[in-house]
């Protein structure tokens, strides 16, 4: 009786932080404290993500997993695992375990067998952090190797917990803040294995108010540029960018794009500075679409084609360009491009 009653008052308290208004940085702090009370975890990483693009926007990763991110992300866009964060945030459940998905045959995995075993780890309990129908964040707890794995009831709790944690992550970026930096946009080169080749210096000050874990480059700059990696070698759509909040309270529009040249292949990640509140999840919210026309605009925002958002959603090829020309009617747009333009460049750019 009484470990039900300390894990329902853990349960309660991490409740409590999500709506407390905290910062991203105490949010993540206290959620994490909180849950460790009631769920036995060796490492802990989370990150923050773009509702339109699902790409995540910050991350922080405890060791020993830390030092492995340019390989997890390589994973994450290789499109041959297991519990991939943006599968987990467009399924109708959004937590699962290494355990339970590969029904405990962990070296099914090449996360496990390449990246988590020489680490030490064992099963993997992952989460999109859901909140409505926005994927605004991820939480992936792990266990140390050889120990037992994460039980249904844990699932089941960090299930329970996901929408809170979401919604805390959602005030926390879309809090007002006062702007800083330059207004300039800035230019990262970065080379195809995720190291920093070059940069301006508006783009030196704006990766240092990027809020991020550690490594050279913020992670919303390396997850760009593996999924545009990741779309060359035939494995997702190319991506349209990502909008991230800065710790200043600045929303930054991320894109990459191909280099080729003497000095070799290499990537070029352009940060824009755009006005406050111009996440494009943020603009999308304040357009005056019905619910279905909203997951469209957001599917069409991912690349996806008309076929794939019939199959998505469950409606005929018909019937999504229909809801098409409605979104462009209401928007003032002639097609997906102009859509996406709108959404993520903003109407004054």
């Amino acid at each position: 009786m009484a470990g039900s009653v300390h894990h329902g008052q853990a349960e309660r308290d991490l409740v409590r932080h999500c709506h407390a208004g905290l910062p991203l940085p105490d949010l993540r702090e206290r959620v994490l404290r909180s849950l460790r009370r009631v769920v036995p975890v060796d490492a802990a990483f989370v990150a923050t993500a773009d509702p339109a693009t699902l790409l995540f926007t910050g991350a922080h990763a405890e060791e020993p997993l830390a030092g492995s991110t340019a390989r997890f992300l390589e994973n994450e866009f290789s499109g041959a695992d297991v519990n991939r964060f943006a599968g987990l945030a467009t399924a109708r459940r959004h937590v699962s375990s290494l355990d339970l998905a590969t029904r405990g045959d962990r070296c099914a995995s090449p996360r496990y067998g390449e990246i988590m075993r020489p680490l030490g780890l064992g099963d993997e309990l992952r989460a999109a952090l859901v909140a409505g129908s926005e994927c605004w964040g991820y939480l992936c707890l792990h266990r140390a190797d050889g120990g037992r794995g994460f039980t249904a009831r844990e699932l089941e709790l960090v299930a329970r917990i996901g929408p809170h944690v979401a919604a805390g992550m959602r005030d926390a970026t879309a809090r007002a803040a006062a702007l800083a930096g330059p207004q300039r946009p800035g230019v990262l080169i970065v080379s195809d294995d995720l190291a920093l080749v070059a940069s301006t210096p508006e783009a030196d000050v704006l990766v240092e108010v990027i809020d991020d874990g550690p490594g050279e480059l913020p992670v919303a700059v390396q997850a760009l540029v593996s999924a545009l990696l990741a779309a060359e070698r035939g494995h997702g759509p190319m991506p349209l960018g990502s909008t991230v909040r800065t710790r200043t309270g600045e929303w930054l529009h991320l894109s990459a794009s191909r280099l080729t040249g003497a000095a070799g292949r290499s990537v070029s990640v352009v940060l824009d500075p755009t006005r406050p509140g111009a996440g494009a999840a943020a603009r999308l919210a304040g357009l005056a679409l019905t619910p279905r026309e909203a997951e469209i605009a957001t599917l069409v925002l991912r690349g996806r084609s008309t076929r794939e958002i019939s199959a998505t959603l469950y409606i005929s090829p018909h019937t999504v360009q229909d809801h098409l020309k409605s979104v462009f009617d209401k928007t003032g747009v002639r097609s997906r491009r102009e859509l996406v333009g709108l959404l993520l460049a903003g109407p004054d750019h």
